[in-house]
Parts: C-alpha cells; structure tokens; sequence
C-alpha cells in the first residue's frame, strides 16, 4: 500500500521535532569558536595583581615635622597607574625620617615627601642643601609654611654707628619645614629651607652669629 501524499499530524510533528543535523553541526562549530576567542582574550587580559603596586602610606593623619614610626606608616595595594613617581614600598625606608609636611590618613608617600637629598634637590635643584634658621623673631613661626619661598636677611648682633641694616644673605630659599610654635621670645621653632649649596653655607655662617630673618615673596 502506497504511504500517504497527505503526511499526517502525527507525522509532521516527528519531522518537525527531528533534529537538523546539519544545523546542529553548525551551531558547535560556532560555539567552538566562540570558546577559542574566549579562551584567547582571557589569557590575554592581563592579571589584575600584576597592574598593582605595593605602597607606604599614612596611617593616620600625620603633622610636618613627625618623626615616623610603625604606628605611622602602613603598605596598601595601589593600581600602578595611579601610584606617584617616588612612591616608597619599604616601611623600613622611612622609620626614624622626618615628614617635610602634613600627609593625610591614606596618602601615598613618596621620596621628596621626607627631609633628605631628594627634597632638597626637589625644591632648590641638583647639589642643593638644607640649613635650619632660628628666626629673631618667632613669631613668624605662626605664618610660614612649607613651600613659601623667602629671602634670608641677617642683622648684625652688634650696631654699626646705631645703624642695624639687615643684609640679605640668600635669595629664593624654598621652607621645606617650619616647626615649633611661637612660644615668646623664648620660643625654640626652627625653620628648614633649600637653597644652593653656596648660599646654604652663607646663610648658616650668618645663623651663628647674627639675627635672622625673613621676607616673603
């Protein structure tokens, strides 16, 4: 008996439920490929702990002048595209240095962020020194910060024919550090600045025996 032109329902059910092989095949072949690029972008991506950095930064907030300790310092992963040239990654690099100036809780620091060579060249260029001044007056104490730039003046301790002139003894010296508070004539604030090793010399030649002071730029 001859099978039926008219397939019927039942019949095309099957057909339509039968897998296209062909199509299936295809579809493999596309997810394998699929699979390969994943696979191959994956190993490109680079390891996000290799675009990290290991850090020394404040532990707290920290005041100009601290002399650092354990308690001051921490190491935090930083993204190395946001980690500052000169950043310290040892903690034993800044045990017993002294902080040029403030540093929040968190800040990253970094070399020229210590009294040293690094800061000194920072603020006043190559061969550059930094000279601790004890002002005449401390009450200059209360206003200088670190980064003002100033002339150094000096006035002799014994007048000339009752004349006084101050003489200026360097010019353009950046403050790195200005600590201790007006505490009076009494008051024992020192004020660090950079300057070029000749008129470091000059000004701390000045400082032993004369008044110094200072103006501002």
């Amino acid at each position: 008996m001859r099978e039926s032109l008219n397939p019927s329902p039942l019949s095309r059910l099957w057909h339509g439920l039968r897998p296209d092989w062909s199509r299936t095949v295809a579809a493999r072949r596309v997810a394998a490929a699929g699979l390969v690029l994943l696979a191959a972008v994956t190993a490109l991506k680079p390891d996000p702990s290799a675009t990290e950095d290991r850090v020394v930064v404040a532990a707290r907030d920290l005041e100009p002048g601290t002399e650092l300790t354990v308690d001051d310092v921490s190491v935090e992963s930083r993204s190395a595209t946001t980690t500052p040239d000169g950043a310290l990654t040892d903690v034993g690099d800044l045990l017993g240095k002294t902080l040029a100036g403030p540093a929040r809780r968190g800040e990253a620091l970094t070399d020229v962020r210590l009294l040293g060579p690094r800061l000194a060249e920072a603020a006043a260029g190559p061969d550059a020194r930094v000279v601790p001044l004890h002002l005449a007056d401390p009450a200059l104490l209360d206003i200088v910060r670190a980064g003002d730039v100033v002339d150094v003046l000096a006035v002799d301790s014994e007048p000339i024919d009752d004349v006084t002139a101050p003489r200026v003894v360097a010019r353009g010296a950046v403050v790195v550090l200005a600590s201790g508070a007006a505490d009076g004539p009494g008051g024992d604030g020192v004020v660090l600045v950079a300057l070029p090793v000749q008129a470091a010399i000059d000004a701390a030649g000045a400082s032993l025996s004369q008044a110094i002071t200072l103006t501002f730029h």
